[in-house]
């Protein structure tokens, strides 16, 4: 297994937190709220986005960077040190040619093109995703699920197909998150994160993420127990949410929320962007590849644990 401890993290801090906010769902009204509290405690996350229109309907659909008003809003969060990355083009599926306008928008937006990126659940250009995300007999039993559950294949990453981007997302884009673990110590449950897959070569380096998709999740996954283990054991945490479910209501934070990362804000951590935290754990470690049994080790555990577990 890869050496990850001990770890020293920057300014004597015990331990990382971050954020990787999903923007399904998020509009003007209930982002707001959720990002002037994470800035009045000291936190800087990432934020996702999309940078263009949509023109078909679809059920996690949220506001995008083609309003003025929101792509000022998300802008003013980059000025105050929160990273901006992607989510897609829009909330729906986009051939190549639409993906790349959305990369150069992004870029005009926020001056460079996003370190980061999460695919988007429903979206077909999605890279490396559905059963792509595995091997061998377990890419093969996952698809026979996903097909049975009606869910979509994805070609991101397949060329030839009008939705192949990856060679766009090798040559601009730096990390994508790929699974999602239950546990807080995100470091724990994937040592190796950043890390290059060989088998997934249109990727340059994939993390992992805990899970906290709504606040009730969320709220579960950093109670006051899990709090005190990951400063203990001087780990680092990044939660995968979607700030949009539950958070706020009519402008108001959900207490549990406040007060457990009131809590978490007061302890010796490190609260910088997901960017900003791989970008350390690589250059304390070097990079990493990742081999057969790593990877196999990755997909079973994540396989077992995924049922009832959103993507």
């Amino acid at each position: 297994m890869h050496d990850v401890r001990p770890l020293l993290w920057p300014d004597g801090k015990a331990f990382a937190f971050t954020i990787f906010d999903d923007t399904d769902l998020q509009t003007r009204d209930n982002g707001p709220p959720v990002y002037e509290f994470l800035r009045d405690i000291g936190l800087r996350t990432t934020k996702s986005v999309w940078t263009l229109a949509g023109t078909e309907s679809a059920p996690l659909a949220g506001t995008t960077c083609a309003d003025a008003e929101y792509a000022g809003w998300v802008q003013a969060l980059q000025d105050q040190g929160f990273e901006i990355a992607s989510h897609g083009a829009t909330y729906h599926t986009s051939t190549r040619e639409r993906t790349i306008a959305g990369i150069e928008r992004f870029v005009e937006l926020f001056g460079h093109p996003p370190r980061s990126h999460a695919n988007h659940s429903t979206n077909r250009e999605g890279i490396y995703w559905g059963a792509a995300r595995l091997t061998g007999l377990r890419r093969r039993a996952y698809a026979l699920v996903n097909r049975a559950r009606g869910r979509p294949t994805f070609a991101g990453h397949t060329p030839g197909s009008e939705l192949f981007w990856g060679d766009v997302c090798r040559d601009r884009i730096t990390y994508v998150r790929n699974f999602v673990f239950p546990d807080i110590d995100t470091l724990a449950a994937c040592p190796y994160m950043p890390y290059h897959d060989p088998r997934r070569p249109f990727v340059n380096r994939w993390f992992a993420a805990s899970n906290g998709p709504d606040v009730d999740t969320f709220v579960a996954t950093i109670d006051e127990s899990s709090q005190d283990r990951l400063a203990h054991e001087g780990g680092a945490c990044i939660m995968y949410t979607h700030l949009a479910c539950g958070f706020t209501d009519g402008g108001i934070l959900h207490p549990r929320f406040r007060s457990l990362m009131e809590r978490l804000s007061g302890k010796n951590g490190w609260f910088v962007p997901v960017g900003t935290l791989l970008d350390h754990l690589e250059a304390r470690r070097g990079p990493h590849h990742l081999s057969g049994a790593e990877r196999r080790e990755l997909e079973v555990r994540w396989l077992r644990q995924k049922v009832g577990t959103p993507s």
